[in-house]
């Protein structure tokens, strides 16, 4: 079997901000993103993952369905910052 996937640091922190991407030439249409977070994405006309809104309050929902990507197509940084929430630097 394959390695468990990644799991971000540490947990959501309270008033953070995030900025969420999806990697379209990742994603692979799976919709695993609308099942963890439905008002957090949408699927466009070819199936492929959008954010509802490119910064988004941090919450569980959105770090879930990213952790849930079975392919990490969703990036999420902390705005401002730029660190890394998901996936976790190596």
């Amino acid at each position: 079997m394959g390695a468990p996937p990644a799991r971000a640091k540490s947990s959501v922190g309270a008033g953070d901000r995030w900025q969420i991407e999806v990697d379209r030439s990742l994603c692979i249409g799976s919709a695993s993103c609308l099942h963890h977070a439905p008002d957090g994405f949408r699927l466009d006309a070819g199936r492929q993952s959008r954010p509802v809104r490119a910064e988004a309050d941090a919450n569980e929902k959105i770090l879930a369905a990213a952790e849930g990507c079975p392919v990490e197509a969703i990036m999420i940084t902390l705005l401002g910052s730029g660190e890394p929430v998901f996936p976790p630097e190596e």
